[in-house]
């Protein structure tokens, strides 16, 4: 019942009534936490890679060797699967991407250097800016030869990379049927997802 109602009906009964509707506060004293300051960030990247098959290189993904007669052209091991992972954990960071980071004119980053390893320095990167890396979904697309009997290590490769349990990453392989570069064999491609949170846990 409205107050003004309720205080009318009860003067006219000669009752009187302690109830008041409480003030309102001043809108000075609301203390609203500002958008940008939460008290836990999370945040999410992707990144995409994709090279070249070539004779006489050796195909590696995921940090596994794959029995191959051709391999993925690059300045480093050629592992697209890896970059895909750094671009998505630079990107959720905003800490720029991995031709940034590790640039091929850069005496630390030597012809043939491991992507796992670029890898790894990503995450200690992230872990100085005070990120932590909380789960990883990569997808490899690739005709040919099969993979699939290798997902398991690869998914634990990128995992102890990035410091995280196996359990928060996901490796998983597929086809264009033929379609597209990958699918005539030219070459491989991998996307991958990762988030990342504030929160040390």
């Amino acid at each position: 019942m409205p107050t003004r109602l309720f205080g009318a009906l009860t003067a006219q009964a000669g009752i009187s009534h302690p109830y008041h509707a409480p003030a309102a506060p001043p809108l000075a004293r609301l203390r609203l936490a500002p958008y940008d300051t939460p008290p836990m960030a999370t945040r999410f990247g992707i990144g995409y890679d994709a090279h070249r098959l070539v004779e006489g290189v050796p195909l590696t993904l995921g940090g596994e060797r794959v029995p191959s007669n051709r391999g993925l052209a690059g300045h480093s091991d050629g592992d697209a699967a890896a970059h895909a992972v750094i671009d998505a954990l630079l990107g959720a960071a905003a800490l720029g991407d991995v031709g940034s980071r590790f640039p091929e004119d850069d005496p630390a980053v030597p012809r043939g250097v491991s992507s796992v390893a670029l890898l790894e320095r990503t995450a200690a990167l992230l872990r100085e800016a005070g990120w932590r890396v909380v789960n990883v979904d990569a997808t490899i697309v690739l005709q040919r030869p099969r993979i699939v009997e290798r997902l398991s290590a690869m998914r634990a490769n990128l995992a102890a990379a990035v410091g995280a349990p196996p359990s928060a990453v996901s490796v998983k392989a597929t086809t264009e049927d033929g379609l597209g570069f990958t699918g005539a064999g030219e070459g491989a491609s991998a996307i991958a997802v990762a988030s990342i949170t504030d929160d040390p846990e």
